[in-house]
Parts: structure tokens; C-alpha cells; sequence
């Protein structure tokens, strides 16, 4: 796959910056993804009218929240009808800055980076129920579905990599999945406001060491990833031949 941001995978919405399709992967067989049926995002709390009406003409009916409880209280879901999944998962990275701010300290960016790192690390040893969560969604729903957190690339990325590797997609095109969101996601205006340029970069950015922490924690806890499927996400064999079945065009 080339650096190129398809019209297919890049959807223009007033409301988000990171709204794609993760369509168009060459995956198990020979078979691609099958586009307009999995959805990655930033929230969809900003949702315009026009974009609440090109979200209904997609069909898109389910949409899991990774967000923690705070975040979806303070910009719920405007995307009216839709069932929403909250899977939350608290945002460690936030509360770490936090408490840096109160006790009148910075973070220094290879902190910024190893605590970013950390957070990929505890997706897999604190939140594989929710990741687990998302898949049983996804074989059980066949309304197009929509999984997203607050800025579409950390909870989000990580679980856009698990969905696209149990497809049988490339890790090559797994990390450029990850890193469009480089290209695409513009952070809120004032988010990491006092903080240093190259630290906020470090926290509002995704970079492949970061998702390499995830994969070492499944190596580490798991011995790999088909016991992580398994045993962590409860995606065996047969589920993955239904996901085949539903996500790929052959």
C-alpha cells in the first residue's frame, strides 16, 4: 500500500478529523477488506447535521466507545438512533500530565514517550476485556460499525492494528493504517496548551515504537499473538473464519 490517502479510506466530516474507512487491506487469501463495513475515528461529539445524514446514508448504526467516563460525559455520541457500545478505557496519558501540572512540573519528551509507551503496554495487561468486548461486536452485528475514542489514536489505533491483523493484513500495512492518523488527526485548539512542542508532539502523535510496546506485552504476557487471540480476546479459530467471512471480499 502506498502513503496515499484513498478517497474510499478518508471520510470529509465537519465534526472529526480522523473518521476512516479500513477497507482495502490485502488480507487472509488474497481477499481485501471489505470497504464501508469497519470504521475507525476521533468522538463523534461534534457531529454537524450534514455529517449525521452522510453517517445515516452509510448505514452506520453501531458505534463502540473506548472513551472513559469522563470524556463521553462531557461530548456524547451526537450521532442520533446509533447503539452505542461504551467500552471504556480511562485515559492514563491525560491523568499523568495532571498531575505533572499540579505539582508544577514538565514532562521531558522521552518521559512523554515512555509514558505513551506505558499506555500501550496496559492495553494488553489492564483492557483486553474491552478489546475482547469490540470483536464479540463485531461477529455478532452486520450493521456497518464505528470504533473510536477521543482522538482516534491510541485506544482506537491499537484496536484498528488487532482488527486488521486478525484479517490476515500485512504488519507493514497494520503501522501505515496506524500512522495515518499523522496525516489526518487535528488536535482540539489549546490541548497541551504549556507544554513544550516536541512533548505535546509526543502525547498528540502516534509513532511505531509506541504500538511495538502492545505487541512486546503480548509476546511477554501471552507468548504471542494467536494465544493472545485466544485466550485474551476469545478469537479462535472459528472466529476468525467468521470474520473472514464478514470483512473480506474474495
Amino acid at each position: 500500500m502506498s502513503n496515499t490517502i484513498t478517497p474510499e479510506r478518508r471520510i470529509l466530516l465537519d465534526g472529526t478529523s480522523n473518521f476512516r474507512d479500513i477497507g482495502g487491506y490485502l488480507g487472509h487469501g488474497g481477499g481485501r477488506v471489505k470497504w464501508r463495513k469497519i470504521f475507525r475515528s476521533d468522538h463523534l461529539g461534534l457531529l454537524s447535521v450534514a455529517d449525521v445524514q452522510k453517517l445515516r446514508q452509510m448505514e452506520v448504526q453501531c458505534v463502540v466507545d473506548f472513551r472513559g467516563s469522563t470524556e463521553r460525559l462531557a461530548q456524547p455520541c451526537a450521532l442520533p438512533d446509533a447503539k452505542v457500545h461504551a467500552l471504556g478505557i480511562e485515559p492514563t496519558i491525560v491523568q499523568a500530565l495532571q498531575a505533572h501540572a499540579q505539582q508544577n512540573t514538565s514532562l521531558s519528551v522521552s518521559a512523554a514517550q515512555q509514558l505513551m509507551q506505558q499506555t500501550y503496554h496496559d492495553f494488553v495487561s489492564d483492557n483486553t476485556p474491552r478489546f475482547a468486548q469490540l470483536f464479540a461486536l463485531l461477529l455478532h452485528h452486520d450493521a456497518p460499525l464505528v470504533f473510536h475514542c477521543t482522538a482516534g489514536k491510541d485506544r482506537t489505533g491499537f484496536a484498528a492494528a488487532l482488527v486488521l491483523h486478525s484479517l490476515g493484513v500485512s504488519q507493514q500495512d497494520i503501522l501505515q493504517d496506524y500512522l495515518l492518523t499523522n496525516q489526518l488527526y487535528v488536535p482540539p485548539v489549546g490541548a497541551g496548551e504549556g507544554a513544550p512542542p516536541e512533548v505535546r508532539a509526543a502525547i498528540q502523535r502516534v509513532q511505531a515504537d509506541y504500538l511495538q510496546a502492545a505487541w512486546n506485552a503480548v509476546e511477554q504476557q501471552y507468548g504471542g499473538m494467536p494465544q493472545y487471540f485466544q485466550k485474551g480476546l476469545g478469537v479462535g479459530d472459528f472466529e476468525i473464519k467468521s470474520l473472514k467471512t464478514k470483512y473480506l471480499s474474495i
